[in-house]
């Protein structure tokens, strides 16, 4: 069944003051799983409805590990998203991948701890697959509205999501290499794990910043020239959202990927945990009942 478009996007260093939203409106937006990082701004872009969310927060306040990402994501959902556009700094394990350029992520490896990477657990059970964690129509029409935007991008490249907030040892980036990573960051996980779960298709456009610290001839990450950059990239990552919104459908066709949960509860219906249930409304509701 088809229906109307409505993009989250979450926005990380370098987009905290927004994308340009025209009619643009600040929403404080509650969450059973705690604070989100800010309030999302919600308004139109190429006509299309939009809602963003500062990944870190006003002023870059949150740290990676203590980004909320299970209330962003419900906060969203329950905004009424349909799609979700993730943006954010990302360093390079690949010499071609150069700083400035963009990258269109279409897998991810999780190297994160102490995360909550889930919505579920004891008393409501449920599995969720996640062999193709990015939506390949959100991939497709990112790569297309980057390059529109004459944004130099790469069309695939596998993600390793690590804590921070320290960047990596050369050991560390060497090894991720080795794995056949292409890029890394600390946000990307358990973003993505998040937003299957709650059935709300993902896609990832990383914005190089540095060479992380796999080249001997480097002196390692900077944050101020990780900085620098994604400052010089803001303008452009904001075109290539618009450019992405203009070129949707019209109508939205629907998404193996909303009814992901169709299977995934595990736990028998007798044996729920209701205050669990309560807080699932957002994500869940559809097969929770």
């Amino acid at each position: 069944m088809s229906g109307p478009w409505h993009i989250g996007v979450i926005g990380g260093s370098g987009l905290a003051a927004g994308i340009g939203l025209d009619d643009a409106q600040e929403i404080e937006v509650a969450s059973p799983f705690g604070a989100a990082s800010g309030p999302v701004t919600t308004g139109t872009l190429a006509g299309v409805r939009c809602t963003f969310l500062a990944r870190h927060g006003a002023g870059h306040r949150i740290p990676p590990s203590d980004v909320n990402y299970l209330a962003n994501i419900d906060v969203l959902k329950r905004c009424g998203v349909t799609d979700l556009v993730s943006l954010s700094a990302i360093g390079s394990l690949h010499a071609e991948m150069e700083p400035g350029h963009f990258v269109a992520i279409d897998q991810l490896i999780d190297r994160t701890s102490g995360r909550v990477g889930s919505f579920f657990g004891p008393g409501l059970v449920a599995h969720v697959s996640l062999a193709d964690p990015v939506c390949a129509r959100l991939h497709a029409l990112l790569v297309a509205a980057a390059r529109e935007e004459g944004a130099s991008t790469h069309t695939a490249a596998t993600y390793v999501a690590i804590d921070g907030p320290q960047f990596s040892t050369r050991a560390e980036s060497r090894l991720y290499q080795g794995w056949g990573a292409h890029v890394i960051g600390m946000t990307a996980m358990p973003e993505a794990r998040l937003a299957r779960e709650a059935e709300l298709p993902y896609a990832l456009l990383g914005m190089v910043t540095d060479y992380d610290s796999w080249r001997e001839e480097d002196a390692g990450v900077d944050a101020a020239n990780v900085v620098a950059v994604m400052h010089r990239n803001a303008e452009l990552a904001a075109r290539v959202v618009r450019s992405f919104a203009a070129a949707l459908p019209a109508a939205r066709e629907a998404s193996p990927i909303d009814r992901a949960l169709d299977h995934a509860a595990m736990t028998a219906p007798a044996q729920r945990d209701p205050v669990l249930m309560a807080k699932l409304a957002a994500v869940a509701g559809r097969v929770l009942g």
